[in-house]
């Protein structure tokens, strides 16, 4: 019982109008997406129509704005995170943005552009990699560079070139 009024001391009631000033404060900060802002308002203990009424009005001031949202957010995992197509599409998946919006923003990214990524990726790994044998290490590198959201194509691709580097540095 004492907690329960300790909690609620600490839990200030929040209007609607302080709700709808801090996601916008915040919004306007950076990208965020409608789960996010939705997550937010329940987290407040906002009621559902005051959080219906917020919502509205930041999507109609283009506060929020799921495919700026998730084109911003695919730009930023693939050049500071460098991940791949499949673990960003699961990100956007556990933000809750829809795939008819985030599969197209996807498919735009040039393949050559995933390879830049993964280019680095793979070559340091490559060295760390204690294997036994060139399958051994294909495998590592293929379960490593999926973990980061690579295609299997682009992979093996990519381990290929590796491969024939190597090659190259032993005629040498």
């Amino acid at each position: 019982m004492e907690y329960e009024r300790q909690l609620k001391k600490k839990t200030k009631e929040m209007t609607e109008e302080q709700a709808l000033q801090r996601l916008s404060a915040l919004c306007a900060k950076g990208e965020h997406c409608t789960y996010e802002m939705e997550e937010k308002l329940r987290k407040w203990q906002i009621d559902e129509a005051a959080q219906a009424r917020i919502m509205a009005f930041l999507t109609e001031k283009k506060f929020i704005d799921d495919a700026r949202f998730c084109e911003a957010f695919i730009q930023d995992k693939l050049k500071y995170n460098g991940w791949g197509r499949r673990k960003i599409a699961q990100a956007l998946y556990l933000k809750h943005i829809d795939s008819s919006i985030s599969e197209p923003l996807l498919d735009e990214i040039a393949d050559d552009l995933y390879m830049e990524k993964l280019r680095p990726l793979v070559e340091k790994k490559w060295k760390s990699i204690k294997a036994r044998n060139d399958y051994e290490r294909a495998m590592k590198l293929i379960q490593y560079a999926m973990g980061r959201g690579f295609d299997i194509d682009l992979i093996r691709k990519c381990i290929q070139e590796m491969g024939e580097k190597t090659d190259e540095d032993a005629d040498c």
